[in-house]
């Protein structure tokens, strides 16, 4: 079996979403910031979303606490995992490299509060299962990056596990085909449609 080394992948959609990051970034701290100083309070809608200034949290996403450290912990892990998967993920893996950069950018965010206040700013409230949730721009970035990655990696990508589009089937049945002719003592070099290194790949 051959074995394919850990490279990094960084070409134009790299920088892209680097700039995207910062961006993303800068969106989560000046609304913090703004809200605080603006004292923003509204109900947008009643019952459902509401804008409260100033709400302080120890915890995670929409309020679930675990305690400082351990938080810090957590955060920090994923984020060095997300950075990781960022630089050698090939950049033909679009919809997971842009799910992965937004949640790189929400735990940036939310680290630059904790680091410099000690917890985080929340100020958009959600009211779920009879209780309202306070949360920031943030926790949407990992939230909604969370399950792009996971549409992706369950339907999308050619390494789907359950492949809805052209490209992942057609991956998968070369694949499949490779593995097949393995097994019958054929040719054991992959097909060049697996894995060649394409400029978007760069």
């Amino acid at each position: 079996m051959t074995k394919r080394k850990i490279k990094p992948h960084f070409g134009k959609l790299s920088i892209i979403l680097l700039v995207v990051i910062a961006v993303l970034i800068a969106a989560d701290l000046l609304t913090k910031h703004f809200e605080v100083a603006c004292n923003w309070n509204a109900v947008i809608i009643p019952g459902v979303v509401i804008i409260k200034s100033g709400v302080p949290n120890n915890g995670i996403a929409f309020g679930i606490y675990l305690g400082q450290i351990p938080v810090l912990v957590i955060t920090f892990l994923l984020l060095a995992a997300m950075i990781f998967a960022f630089i050698v993920l090939p950049n033909r893996f679009i919809v997971l490299k842009v799910a992965i950069s937004m949640v790189i950018a929400g735990a940036i965010g939310n680290i630059v509060d904790r680091l410099a206040l000690g917890y985080v700013r929340d100020w958009f409230g959600l009211w779920m299962f009879g209780s309202i949730a306070y949360c920031n721009f943030a926790d949407f970035f990992i939230v909604i990056g969370a399950i792009l990655a996971a549409v992706d990696m369950l339907f999308i990508n050619e390494i789907a596990v359950f492949p809805l589009t052209k490209k992942a089937k057609a991956f998968q049945a070369a694949r499949k085909e490779e593995e097949e002719r393995k097994k019958a003592g054929g040719e054991t070099a992959e097909p060049n449609n697996l894995h060649e290194n394409t400029e978007e790949d760069k």
